[in-house]
């Protein structure tokens, strides 16, 4: 006897992403919302791991990489406040889902990934996409009004700050001591400060651990 295992229904684990989810840890952009709230997040994940594609927890993707969990990048994007017509450069973009969210909100986004197998996912998904060291960004697509850094790193590498344009936002999970902060900073000339938004379990990004202090 065969066994079939029923179809999720996607559409309602949208809309409970976003009621259950998103709007309870403070994602208010309207913008945010409807294209979370619309864009199939599912083909953004392995087949058979896509029961758990909107469950508010990372998602394995292969490789030793995992998508963000729906209310962590909601809460980043809802503080870095893009906007349609602005350039955005997602850094650690895996298969490409928020690059995606980009896009739909009407930016243009380029992307960068260290993995040839997560970029390949990314460019038939239709994600513009360079591979590359993830701590390099991408300087040729840039000034960007936006960056996110898709996961979390020990620090902000001083090429990436220096890839803002002036006025810029940066977004990004921050481990420090131990504990895992979203972030969001802004550029003002060659300034770049930034603020805490919460706490959230993000997985870490490879190529972002803190280089060594110098010691005599």
């Amino acid at each position: 006897m065969t066994v079939q295992t029923p179809i999720p229904d996607f559409a309602a684990a949208r809309l409970a992403m976003v009621e259950s989810q998103l709007r309870p840890q403070g994602v208010t952009d309207r913008a945010v919302l409807q294209v979370m709230g619309a864009l199939p997040r599912e083909r953004f994940v392995p087949e058979e791991v896509r029961s758990l594609a909107y469950t508010d927890r990372a998602v394995p993707l292969g490789d030793g990489r995992f998508l963000t969990a729906p209310g962590a990048l909601g809460q980043l994007l809802t503080q870095m406040m893009p906007l349609p017509g602005q350039r955005a450069l997602v850094v650690g973009a895996g298969t490409g889902y928020s690059a995606a969210v980009l896009e739909a909100m009407g930016l243009e986004v380029a992307a960068v990934e260290c993995s040839a197998a997560l970029a390949q996912k990314a460019r038939a998904a239709g994600i513009e996409i360079v591979e590359g060291a993830l701590d390099a960004g991408n300087k040729r697509s840039g000034p960007y009004d936006q960056i996110l850094i898709d996961g979390a790193v020990e620090y902000i590498p001083e090429p990436i700050i220096e890839q803002l344009a002036d006025g810029g936002r940066l977004g990004a999970a921050l481990v420090d001591r131990g504990i895992t902060r979203l972030i969001v900073g802004r550029k003002a000339g060659i300034a770049f400060g930034y603020l805490s938004i919460g706490d959230a379990g993000v997985p870490v990004l490879p190529g972002f651990a803190r280089p060594p202090a110098f010691t005599f």
